[in-house]
């Protein structure tokens, strides 16, 4: 058991190093999709390296962050949060600030760091991602809408590290993790 968790943690670590040092040339170019940042949060366990990957540039609106606050209509659906006020279905609308969301100001103030940042929110995680395995619940959310002109259609779990990452990434548009 102690060596399965020290070649876990090595290659995490591993995995990490390599996708930095491939970010390293790019700078300046669209910034990865879930770079922890001041406002980033430890996930427990050896960090996962699929949210730190590229987003698919291949996708409409990726090329470059836009110069202004997010603009976006979204209808946000969360199930089995644990907590009966983040279950349903609310209504976000950005630039301005409103809607049926519990924290809409601080949901497009979210998607507006993430935007300044060059980041997509919504991108899923990276096919082939080394992700840790852990369960931080049973919650579900689908997020639809637009989001600077461009559809969104993107959906969450928390099923293992990286996909409880990129959850807490998209907080307080979704509720927060209970884990």
């Amino acid at each position: 058991m102690p060596r399965r968790l020290a070649l876990t943690a090595v290659a995490s670590v591993a995995a990490s190093v390599a996708v930095l040092g491939a970010l390293a040339p790019a700078a300046g170019a669209l910034a990865p999709a879930a770079v922890a940042g001041p406002s980033a949060r430890a996930v427990a366990g050896p960090v996962p390296a699929g949210p730190l990957a590229l987003p698919d540039l291949s996708r409409p609106g990726l090329t470059a962050p836009p110069s202004t606050a997010p603009s976006g209509q979204f209808t946000v659906t969360v199930a089995g949060s644990g907590t009966a006020a983040a279950d349903g279905t609310f209504k976000l609308t950005c630039g301005p600030a409103g809607g049926t969301h519990p924290r809409a100001r601080a949901a497009c103030d979210r998607l507006a760091q993430l935007s300044g940042e060059g980041l997509d929110p919504f991108a899923p995680v990276a096919p082939g991602a080394m992700c840790t395995m852990q369960h931080g619940g049973d919650a579900t959310a689908r997020v639809t809408g637009t989001w600077h002109g461009h559809r969104v259609n993107a959906s969450f779990n928390r099923k293992n590290g990286c996909e409880i990452a990129r959850w807490r990434t998209l907080e307080p548009v979704l509720p927060g993790a209970r884990l």
